[in-house]
């Protein structure tokens, strides 16, 4: 018996578990197992590029065409064939067990194997009955049909838990992100926003807990149906090596379960934030400390732009007027700077935008050129942020997207020289837009590009 056992199990070795053939060129990968060259081959080829390679029967990663030739096994291989012994003839055919005769025949209505004696029996005369081999021969290639649809759902379930698992990521670094600008703020005034900063910070705390609460119960439950599809995988590529009486056992109820499998996708998990993070109207009160009557330089405007008597508003208008054209002066883009500068200190002002659907706010050098096409960024000068074609992005280099939920009818700016930092705030709902930092030298100006909409006023404060 021991040594009847030892052969079955050699004979098992032999097998490759993509084909269920006695191994052909058998070459080993990095886990160890052993498949026919061109099963492998075929099988990498089948992939496709930008897919992982998996081993067949236990899904360690591999690389395509890393396999060595296994000399050893291949000698093995030639004296079993030598033998004449056929894959998975290594044991004993059972017996039937009502009448102790070979299992000869398959009942296709009761999925069974039985004996002679059994075909003529009552329970089994009026069935369809198959010889045993033609039997294991037909559901051979079903389950082998079956493995392929199965591998397909396991590859989707991993990718998906592989794209989750990037979401995760991507979200800790928003978080963190987030995280970083509410700290940056509530730094400015901590000692009258202390309160309010802890607020925030766990309101963040909560939807990142939350969030990737979901986003893990998503991984999890890809997990799961990841290792039902590698269990049935697996069943059925053991199944299929078995012998012919064990493998017709229970094939129908195999069959069925693998063709009742279903990829559940993950539940959809949005990873932007709410943008519920504002800052209160304490802050804006505490800003008003260090807020600066801002007016408009006329020699700096561009003749398309119409100023107010007071200088504090500011349109488009119909016509180009007729202005000195003062090396000072804008001469291309609806542009005007403040009248005051900064040189230091802490200033802080507002800007009425209203509806304008077109506008750029912020701070420049003095020696910011006036003539000519612009180019906003802070290399050449610029710290601003504008609207264009419905989005909000701060100018930097490339241009950073802002999450805005509220559109702001009034925008704050708050310069802070010393620390090197321009803030921008939406006045509407009380939320932080973008914060440059930055190191300033010589004197700064508040900036205004109205844009090309007609007869609309920007006020400032």
């Amino acid at each position: 018996m021991a040594a009847a056992a030892t052969a079955g199990e050699i004979q098992d070795e032999a097998i490759c578990s993509i084909c269920l053939g006695y191994l052909t060129e058998p070459v080993t990968i990095a886990c160890g197992h052993n498949f026919c060259r061109a099963c492998l081959t075929r099988y990498s080829e089948e992939k496709g590029r930008g897919t992982p390679l998996t081993c067949p029967q236990c899904r360690a990663r591999f690389q395509k065409g890393e396999f060595k030739p296994n000399a050893q096994l291949n000698n093995i291989l030639q004296r079993i064939k030598q033998l004449g012994l056929k894959p998975g003839k290594g044991q004993k055919e059972d017996l039937c067990e009502r009448h102790e005769e070979r299992l000869k025949l398959f009942c296709e209505e009761d999925g069974e194997t039985i004996c002679l004696v059994c075909e003529k029996s009552r329970d089994h005369k009026s069935h369809t009955v198959v010889p045993i081999e033609e039997a294991a021969q037909e559901y051979k290639v079903k389950l082998q049909g079956a493995l392929g649809p199965l591998r397909k759902e396991l590859e989707e379930a991993l990718a998906l838990m592989s794209k989750e698992e990037e979401k995760t990521t991507e979200w800790q670094g928003k978080v963190k992100n987030k995280r970083e600008m509410i700290s940056g703020e509530f730094k400015k005034l901590h000692t009258l926003l202390r309160e309010e900063e802890q607020l925030l910070l766990q309101s963040l705390e909560q939807e990142e807990r939350e969030t990737l609460q979901r986003l893990q119960e998503n991984v999890t439950k890809l997990s799961q149906q990841s290792s039902s599809l590698q269990q049935l995988i697996t069943e059925i590529e053991k199944k299929c090596q078995k012998p012919v009486a064990e493998l017709l056992k229970d094939v129908k109820s195999t069959l069925s379960r693998s063709e009742n499998v279903k990829l559940q996708e993950p539940e959809a998990v949005s990873t932007d934030l709410k943008n519920v993070y504002k800052i209160s109207l304490d802050m804006r009160e505490a800003l008003k400390r260090f807020g600066v009557d801002v007016t408009l330089d006329p020699d700096t405007a561009n003749p398309s732009l119409v100023l107010s008597e007071d200088r504090k508003r500011v349109r488009r208008g119909d016509t180009r007027q007729d202005l000195p054209d003062k090396p000072e002066r804008f001469d291309t883009y609806p542009e005007v700077l403040g009248a005051e500068g900064f040189a230091g200190g802490r200033r802080y002002w507002e800007v009425e935008v209203g509806d304008k659907t077109d506008w750029t706010l912020g701070v420049c050098r003095e020696s910011v050129s006036r003539k000519g096409e612009s180019s906003f960024s802070p290399e050449d000068g610029y710290w601003a942020v504008w609207l264009r074609d419905g989005g909000y992005e701060a100018l930097t280099s490339p241009s950073t997207p802002l999450p805005v939920s509220v559109r702001p009818g009034r925008v704050g700016i708050f310069l802070d020289y010393e620390a090197g930092e321009v803030s921008f705030y939406n006045v509407t709902d009380g939320s932080h837009l973008f914060t440059f930092t930055d190191t300033f030298s010589g004197t700064l100006r508040p900036y205004f590009y109205t844009g090309c909409t007609l007869g609309v006023q920007t006020r400032l404060p």
